[in-house]
């Protein structure tokens, strides 16, 4: 996403607000495949796990909101989502699966229907501090955990990718699965070199079967 474009140009909200159109341009393609995008067998395999009474909540860094539509109820979005946008003036919050249709269908620039304002996507950009209170719900669910499972992150995003730190403080074990090493590797108790697409289906399957 980044290789021709500088972030800072395109993706902070002081630029969003003096530029809100460069800002939806470079989302354009990203906002297709997201809207078109269907849950993997890895959200599925959670939303099984959740049911099941075997997962207490989801925090995720993703703003594409598959976890809810794999049918995962408890699900913290510490980056945001793009259910709402929100106008930049009045602040009136507005479901925004059509007007990202409009925009990406007729160009129609997203607007507030009351005082005709940009509206914002409710993700959080350069420079925005996450919302506090979802942070702070996850945070103290990185608490009361006895087992974290990190799925499919580098944890190279803070403070989110504090949350395994305050998780293993509080004397949780660790389970990391992901393709590339994280910072926190070396003090998991059990770390897979794998696609979650594959592991967790195989992962949920075990502890249902087995009644862990």
């Amino acid at each position: 996403m980044w290789t021709d474009i500088d972030p800072t140009v395109v993706a902070t909200l002081q630029e969003f607000c003096r530029n809100p159109k460069a800002f939806y341009e470079w989302i354009r393609p990203l906002a297709r495949l997201l809207l078109a995008a269907e849950p993997n067998p890895a959200h599925r395999a959670l939303a099984r796990l959740e049911q099941a009474g075997r997962l207490a909540v989801i925090v995720t860094q993703n703003i594409d909101m598959l976890h809810h539509r794999a049918g995962s109820e408890r699900v913290l979005e510490v980056h945001g989502h793009l259910r709402e946008a929100t106008c930049i003036h009045c602040y009136r919050a507005w479901p925004a699966h059509a007007f990202l249709l409009r925009w990406l269908d007729d160009n129609v620039l997203p607007r507030c229907p009351e005082c005709g304002y940009p509206l914002k996507p409710n993700v959080i950009l350069f420079g925005e501090q996450l919302p506090a209170q979802i942070l702070t719900q996850a945070k103290l669910a990185a608490r009361r955990c006895g087992v974290m499972l990190v799925a499919g992150s580098s944890l190279e995003v803070f403070p989110a990718a504090d949350l395994p730190l305050i998780a293993l403080e509080h004397g949780a074990k660790l389970i990391v699965i992901n393709h590339m090493s994280t910072f926190v590797d070396d003090r998991a108790e059990v770390v897979i070199r794998d696609d979650v697409a594959e592991v967790l289906p195989a992962l949920a399957d075990e502890v249902l079967r087995a009644g862990l």
